[in-house]
């Protein structure tokens, strides 16, 4: 078969799906753009790295469990959720990372000619996922830079299967409180399927702020994300999971991939759990440098909004792509958010102290045309 036939199978969804690139290897930019080390704030990584009791895991990993297939479907693992949370260990899926997460929940639920809803300017890959699977994404503004719970609803029709709802939202920080996210649910009614995504949900401490996994048993048609790779500092490892209903989670597991999640990651996950120590230490560093960082930018007159999660985002007078290349240059790596439809911004993962510093003098120097 002539390989010019390649075009005619490639479905049009596909052919018109821009690709994501990440970026190259530390090394290769250090190399690239002349710089002898690079700190990482464009990933929301946590800078204090795993929990103790995740890096005795990793320690002391034995070679041969390489050659040894994991368990399919995170036995161990998922039954720690189930203690952890009040729930059956069956109400869990994990995943290699919530990108996964997000590609079975969508599998499971959408057929040609279906929709998902979400926001405009909240995390790419519910809307990546649902393109290049031949999916609609109906986007909906933000308002005050956070979900609008009428606009969705506003959005919805009889096509729509799932509501994306990030919470607290990546890039802004904003969240919807207990009351806003009822409300929104009962007005739903269990006529969609409502992902709750709180990849960030132990970076926050309000009283106000809902906990997905108390509100499962209310609301059947919820389903809940959580990640490893945030506060539990297992980013390098990829392991999320997802809550539900037995009845949801077993049809969102018939879409699963089994042994995608590594023996490493279930047993650093596994640990991870029992370190609450880890999640207040984290905190409190996140806490203290995001007081700093704010201050410094209000005293350099730069617009910022800082809401809840390890990160916060603020506005230059010069285009993010340029920033990104001045300040990678002086061996900092921030998030450029023209990708995010905020042209012109940078987001910001918070840090240890000493890089928060270099951060803001980078910055002032940018700022004052010295870089």
């Amino acid at each position: 078969m002539p390989y010019s036939n390649l075009q005619n199978l490639i479905p049009d969804y596909i052919k018109k799906f821009e690709a994501y690139t990440p970026s190259k290897p530390d090394d290769i930019l250090c190399k690239t753009f002349h710089c002898p080390h690079l700190y990482r704030l464009n990933n929301n990584e946590n800078p204090l790295g795993p929990p103790q009791a995740s890096q005795k895991i990793i320690k002391e990993f034995l070679p041969f469990k390489a050659s040894v297939y994991p368990s399919g479907d995170s036995y161990h693992l998922r039954s720690k959720l189930g203690d952890k949370f009040n729930l059956h260990h069956d109400q869990f899926l994990v995943g290699n990372g919530a990108n996964e997460l997000i590609s079975f929940v969508i599998k499971a639920f959408c057929e040609k000619g279906d929709n998902i809803v979400t926001a405009d300017k909240t995390f790419a890959v519910y809307e990546w996922v649902a393109e290049f699977s031949g999916f609609q994404s109906k986007l909906v503004p933000l308002l005050n830079y956070g979900f609008d719970p009428e606009g969705i609803l506003n959005a919805i029709d009889n096509k729509t299967k799932i509501i994306f709802i990030c919470n607290p939202n990546n890039p802004t920080g904003t969240y919807w409180d207990t009351t806003t996210l009822t409300n929104f649910l009962d007005r739903v009614n269990g006529r969609q399927i409502v992902v709750l995504d709180e990849a960030y949900f132990e970076f926050v401490d309000k009283e106000d702020y809902p906990n997905g996994m108390n509100l499962i048993e209310r609301y059947p048609n919820l389903v809940v994300f959580r990640t490893f790779s945030k506060m539990y500092g297992l980013a390098g490892l990829r392991v999320g999971f997802l809550a539900g209903t037995i009845d949801v989670v077993d049809t969102i597991r018939k879409t699963c991939v089994v042994y995608s999640v590594n023996v490493l990651a279930q047993e650093a996950a596994t640990a991870a759990l029992d370190d609450d120590t880890h999640i207040y230490k984290t905190r409190n560093l996140i806490k203290t440098e995001k007081n700093f960082i704010t201050e410094e930018l209000s005293r350099l007159g730069v617009y910022h909004i800082s809401g809840e999660g390890c990160y916060l985002m603020f506005k230059l007078p010069i285009s993010d792509t340029l920033a990104y290349r001045k300040f990678i240059t002086q061996g900092i790596i921030i998030r450029s958010m023209t990708g995010f439809r905020f042209p012109n911004w940078i987001r910001v993962s918070i840090s240890t102290h000493q890089i928060m510093e270099k951060f803001i003098d980078t910055l002032e120097k940018i700022l004052k045309k010295r870089v």
